[in-house]
């Protein structure tokens, strides 16, 4: 399995990379998002998603971890294949799927080329719970910088708590004290009040 391909950027088009990894050239397709991100560099790195069927072997590239765990999660719905995921990366950016998704507005899903009515709700009542919980992780990862809070954001998320409630209690606990926190008492602090 690759994870990701990091090179020069050989070639690209708001539907595909070609990125060249030590002589060897390979073919990602990638969504309007990534083209965005990369537009204009030399070297990149994208994270990859691999299809492979009996008949082909297909790359899929993206800008970052959270936009290809997006679209993992759309693909994984019955009916949404890696075109129709990346149509719809295409035309939101990962933030503003997971939005659609959680508010169920099933109106700017239908808005995409290529999904109906029943595809638009099966997205959206199929991923509302998954949205909610493991993306906090990502964002975090993607952001790099991490302090104290967002590395017990992180470990809070991964126990399966909120994000909204953990953030909140991590708040309330960093501006009670005076004191700097490391990450095991924060989480330690967290646990007892939630």
């Amino acid at each position: 399995m690759i994870e990701f391909l990091k090179g020069d950027l050989y070639e690209s088009s708001p539907a595909h990379a070609v990125v060249d990894c030590g002589g060897v050239g390979y073919f990602l397709h990638i969504s309007l998002f990534t083209y965005v991100q990369i537009q204009g560099k030399k070297e990149c790195r994208l994270f990859v998603h691999e299809v492979i069927r009996e008949d082909t072997h297909e790359l899929y590239g993206f800008a970052s971890v959270d936009e290809r765990w997006v679209f993992r999660k759309l693909v994984s719905v019955s009916g949404v294949g890696a075109g129709t995921g990346r149509m719809i990366l295409s035309a939101l950016n990962p933030a503003e799927v997971r939005q659609a998704i959680l508010n169920g507005n099933s109106g700017i899903m239908k808005s995409i080329k290529g999904i109906g009515a029943k595809t638009a709700e099966r997205i959206i009542v199929d991923l509302r719970d998954k949205m909610s919980g493991d993306t906090s992780l990502l964002e975090i990862y993607a952001a790099g910088g991490n302090t104290a809070r967002q590395d017990a954001l992180t470990a809070l998320a991964s126990l399966g708590i909120d994000r909204l409630k953990a953030e909140k209690t991590l708040d309330k606990i960093l501006t009670s004290g005076s004191e700097e926190f490391r990450v095991e008492d924060l989480v330690k602090l967290a646990l007892k009040q939630l």
